[in-house]
């Protein structure tokens, strides 16, 4: 998969997103990036031999207040990682795109990752 193949399942993702959560996200840019850097991958806590499917750099809304005149907010989606893990079954990789996307920006609402992973069940 190339990388403007990837970035339209991307794309993809965040048109499909449902309208009540579409309508919130705030000052905010989603970037693909082919690896994680090393610093991303601390910044992350990763532990060694881990990797990461996306990051979120930003102020999440829950913590914003006079919140103006800010660059947004940055959600990166790392395509080698999850084409590695997806095996290149294209199903897969939409999925995992899709549900990295999404708990990227269960960060920018302001949820740590154990209220992200609480929000399936």
């Amino acid at each position: 998969m190339t990388v403007p193949e990837f970035e339209s399942l991307v794309a993809n993702a965040l048109d499909t997103l449902p309208e009540q959560f579409a309508a919130i996200v705030d000052n905010v840019e989603v970037v693909v990036e082919v690896w994680p850097t090393p610093e991303e991958l601390a910044e992350g806590n990763v532990p060694p031999g881990m990797t990461l499917f996306g990051l979120y750099h930003g102020l999440p809304q829950t913590l914003r207040s006079n919140y103006t005149g800010v660059l947004p907010d940055k959600i990166i989606i790392f395509m080698g990682p999850i084409l590695e893990a997806c095996g290149h079954h294209p199903d897969a990789i939409k999925i995992q795109v899709r549900n990295t996307l999404l708990h990227e920006l269960g960060h920018h609402f302001g949820m740590n990752d154990a209220q992200i992973r609480n929000t399936g069940k």
